[in-house]
């Protein structure tokens, strides 16, 4: 993937109180700090980044949102791949993304 930044990272998975129960990884804060000083440009409407994100050997495209309650970029974690990837709910998962 020409002219993309891989970050390589891990996370616990998360699900947000309330109704929908989204399902998240936070981006380490170190790590949105550096992508807002350097990518920040390319953040659209509330923050969102356009992403690929990969688990193992599964990938799929996405995006990143900041999220400034939590001070940092949102990755959501859909349940199709949760399933393909095995992931489980509060588990610390190591996962890549490439902007």
């Amino acid at each position: 993937m020409q002219g993309k930044i891989r970050y390589d990272f891990s996370a616990k998975v998360w699900i947000s109180p309330g109704m929908g129960g989204w399902v998240f990884v936070s981006l380490p804060k170190e790590l949105a700090q550096e992508i807002r000083q350097h990518l920040g440009s390319m953040e659209e409407g509330w923050g969102r980044m356009k992403a690929t994100a990969q688990i193992g050997d599964v990938s799929w495209d996405t995006a990143i949102w900041f999220d400034k309650k939590h001070d940092t970029y949102l990755l959501p974690l859909k349940a199709e791949i949760r399933k393909k990837a095995r992931v489980n709910l509060g588990e610390t998962i190591s996962l890549s993304i490439l902007l």
